[in-house]
């Protein structure tokens, strides 16, 4: 009797977990609805064109930190260490421009590549060997990196050379078959990170250590070099981003990437992501990115609430979205 009770009974939670995964995708839908009954420019190709662009660049790093969240910790330095990458790419991209010309974007952007993976890497040093709470330690990263881009503008801005910018220009502005550049890169990175998640060993193991930290090590799993890994992964992807972003403002200043921590997590376990790890869905992330810039360009659009509340708005939804995890738990 107990057998084919519970055999009947498992179904049921799988079918939630369904219902569950496609929470975002569905949100993001509603929103969309929305937004076409209170603007019919909403749905325009140039409007949806600029959502999904404008989106890409808190995609790109919302993978790293599905993996960095997954993993059981937190990053709230995202935003620093995109300045502070901006500002270095630019800075050896203007000192390379006079004698390689347009190549110097290339090593600009390797070297974007390599400083971002390194605040990576420093982050995830300090929280697994310093076994520090990983709150504490972004934030005093997310505080250094932003004094150091405001050190080396020196409290103003650091513009790309004038010889770059066209060359550059179509790395934002270009398309790729009619689709935008950035969106390109995006699915990139999110088809590389989903196979690293779900597909490898790795993926596993970093779902594994944000579950129960304690049962992965009796397993076997080095709990520390997996979460450093990810804070790497975190790193490469804000470098991505970073590559992408310099064409659209064409400069670095102390508020580049101002308050893009709260979009990333936000965008993370809007998704489905589990906060306290565990747990990570890198498409529902992209849905979760796409949902924040919709509901910024409705705003935008609309006269119900100002655009200068987009920040309080994001952080009600997180607010929301944290709650919607326990309910369901």
């Amino acid at each position: 009797m107990t057998s084919a009770t519970s055999t009947r009974a498992t179904p049921e939670p799988g079918r939630r977990i369904r219902w569950a995964d496609m929470g975002p995708f569905l949100a993001l839908a509603l929103v969309i609805v929305i937004g076409t009954l209170i603007n019919s420019n909403f749905v325009s190709g140039t409007n949806i064109a600029n959502v999904v662009t404008r989106s890409a660049f808190i995609a790109i790093i919302a993978v790293g930190a599905t993996f960095v969240i997954s993993s059981g910790c937190l990053d709230l330095s995202v935003g620093s260490m995109m300045a502070f990458v901006t500002g270095i790419m630019i800075l050896t991209m203007n000192r390379l421009e006079p004698s390689m010309g347009a190549n110097a974007i290339l090593v600009g952007a390797a070297v974007g590549l390599v400083v971002g993976a390194a605040c990576g890497l420093l982050n995830g040093l300090i929280v697994t060997l310093g076994k520090i709470e990983p709150f504490i330690v972004t934030l005093g990263t997310m505080g250094i990196f932003r004094a150091l881009i405001t050190w080396l503008s020196d409290g103003g801005s650091i513009p790309i050379a004038r010889e770059l910018r066209d060359p550059y220009r179509p790395v934002y502005f270009g398309n790729l078959f009619g689709v935008p550049l950035p969106v390109v890169i995006t699915l990139i990175v999110v088809l590389a990170g989903a196979f690293i998640l779900y597909r490898t060993k790795y993926g596993r193991r970093c779902m594994a250590a944000g579950s129960n930290s304690d049962v992965a090590r009796f397993s076997g799993v080095s709990v520390a070099w997996v979460r450093t890994l990810a804070y790497v992964i975190q790193g490469l992807c804000v470098a991505i981003a970073a590559i992408c972003y310099i064409p659209r403002l064409g400069a670095a200043t102390p508020t580049t990437g101002a308050l893009w921590e709260l979009q990333v997590i936000t965008a993370v376990v809007i998704g489905g992501t589990l906060l306290r790890g565990g747990k990570a869905r890198i498409w529902g992330t992209v849905a979760g990115a796409l949902i924040l810039e919709v509901i910024a360009n409705l705003m935008v659009m609309s006269n119900f609430v100002s655009e200068y509340l987009v920040a309080a708005v994001q952080g009600v939804i997180i607010i929301l979205a944290m709650l919607a995890h326990r309910f369901i738990r």
